[in-house]
């Protein structure tokens, strides 16, 4: 029974913690604490992104509540919470209260498998800081990502609101297009690790080069597919405000509409730190094994997390800059991206991945700087050919016309023919 119970907690491997109860003790503590900082993180974040944009655009943004605009996030949860609460004659209760909770879980969950600092040293044991190291954390992030749809969904379909409505079903079909080429281009990733396990593959780029630059290409899809799984521009179509008022939520207000808020802030952190574990090393501090190798002093866990904070604060960076950057695609074009080209670059470039791990291994090169750089090499070829094939958008279509030079020329030639003419006959 006792060690069920720790096999199930998995806060540290039972060999370097003295007892179940402090792998129950070191679970609560780290559910707790990460719980709070999460959402302190999440409640600064809309600071920053509005910060950010007024740095952007050469402006000030917030800077009046708290030295330098600092309790912002307080003043806007305290307006939240003293918003009345206002739902439509027509909506479905129940669906409807439980949505914006179903939209935040799932972002909340994944976070727990994911590694953010080398072992903590303790008086009684090493304890892993992560809050579940499970033995099977790629499927696990997998499924509750794809869970945050159903929130999405059902809040527009709860609301009896068309535009809710629409902006739902786009949710759903968004979500399900480029789920599939997440998960593929993480593919390549269990390729070189050999385990679906986090911790695993943070500690295989330790021995190696970060995948980002021995599977460029599968970084590059899964940026791609986490900006359109959070919902986050030039992927906001599920709540395109020129087109469908505010999408799934336009009619929830007070707390509720905020959950949803939260919920997509939550989601950018889970989806940084998964684009840092997964191809930036995770915690590992570059151009040194001081930190991948024992002895695990109180330093070690202190450096190795401020590196893990760094790369993640990195991609939520580039969330809020691409945001207020770019403008958001068409539908079509963004169905057009993910079905057309994701999803087929994503499975050819697994068999290239699993095709050349194979030859490396035949060839008796084994994981290592050596096994990295050649794939970094074929990385830069194929990075290479891929936007040169790909360039002005013309395999998106319709985000370019599909007029050939000489259909081109012709309709130019009438249209100066009609000026011409008209010219002519005035």
């Amino acid at each position: 029974m006792t060690d069920g119970l720790a096999l199930l907690l998995q806060v540290a491997d039972p060999q370097r913690a003295a007892s179940t109860g402090v792998h129950v003790t070191a679970s609560i503590i780290k559910i707790i604490v990460g719980f709070t900082a999460y959402m302190i993180t999440v409640a600064l974040l809309t600071l920053a992104e509005r910060k950010v944009a007024a740095w952007i655009q050469d402006r000030l943004g917030p800077n009046r509540t708290g030295p330098g605009g600092l309790l912002q996030p307080a003043a806007d949860g305290i307006k939240n919470f003293m918003k009345e609460e206002a739902q439509p004659g027509g909506a479905y209760g129940p669906i409807f209260n439980l949505a914006p909770a179903l939209s935040f879980i799932p972002a909340l969950v994944a976070w727990a498998v994911i590694p953010i600092a080398a072992p903590l040293p303790t008086p009684w044991g090493l304890i892993d800081m992560v809050v579940a190291d499970i033995p099977i954390g790629y499927l696990f992030l997998l499924a509750f990502a794809s869970l945050g749809a159903y929130g999405l969904v059902l809040a527009g379909w709860a609301s009896n609101n068309k535009y809710a409505l629409l902006g739902g079903l786009r949710a759903s079909a968004q979500l399900i297009s480029y789920e599939i080429a997440l998960g593929m281009a993480i593919i390549p990733v269990l390729i070189l690790a050999g385990n679906v396990t986090p911790s695993a593959i943070v500690a295989q780029q330790a021995t190696s080069v970060w995948n980002v630059f021995s599977l460029t290409i599968a970084s590059f899809i899964f940026l791609v597919a986490a900006f359109a799984e959070t919902n986050r521009l030039p992927f906001d179509l599920p709540e395109a405000e020129a087109e469908l008022v505010a999408g799934y939520h336009t009619e929830y207000s007070s707390m509720k509409f905020s959950m949803f808020m939260i919920a997509e802030f939550a989601a950018i952190v889970t989806m940084s730190a998964l684009m840092t574990t997964l191809f930036i090393g995770g915690w590992d501090v570059p151009f040194t094994l001081w930190d991948n190798t024992p002895p695990w002093p109180v330093l070690k866990t202190l450096v190795t997390f401020l590196a893990f904070a760094l790369k993640t604060g990195f991609f939520i960076f580039t969330y809020m800059w691409i945001r207020w950057t770019l403008p958001r695609f068409r539908y079509d074009q963004l169905m057009a991206l993910g079905w057309r080209v994701m999803l087929p670059l994503a499975l050819a470039y697994i068999v290239v991945v699993a095709a050349a791990v194979l030859l490396l291994a035949m060839a008796g090169i084994q994981q290592g700087p050596l096994h990295g750089l050649i794939l970094f090499a074929m990385n830069v070829v194929l990075v290479v050919l891929l936007f040169g094939w790909a360039d002005r958008g013309r395999i998106i279509s319709p985000a370019s016309s599909r007029l050939d030079e000489r259909e081109l020329e012709r309709m130019r030639n009438a249209a100066r023919r009609s000026r011409l003419s008209e010219t002519m006959g005035d």
